[in-house]
C-alpha cells in the first residue's frame, strides 16, 4: 500500500481543491435564434455577436 512519505501542506491541499470550485459553464437562451450559447461568445449557428454579422451562417 502506498503511503506518502511527508504530510500535505495545506498551501498544497488548497491547490488540489481549487479545481472543486469550478463551476460549469453558463449557457444563455440567444434574443433572436433562441439557440443556447455561452455569454460574449459568437452564435455559431446565425453567425451573429451583439447585433453584427461577424461569420457566415452555417448552412447544415
Amino acid at each position: 500500500m502506498a503511503v506518502p512519505k511527508r504530510k500535505t501542506s495545506p498551501m498544497k491541499r488548497g491547490f488540489r481543491r481549487s479545481a472543486d470550485a469550478i463551476a460549469a459553464p453558463a449557457y444563455v437562451e440567444d434574443k433572436d435564434s433562441g439557440e443556447l450559447r455561452r455569454p460574449h461568445h459568437i452564435d455559431l449557428k446565425t453567425g451573429m455577436y451583439r447585433g453584427r454579422q461577424v461569420l457566415e451562417p452555417r448552412k447544415s
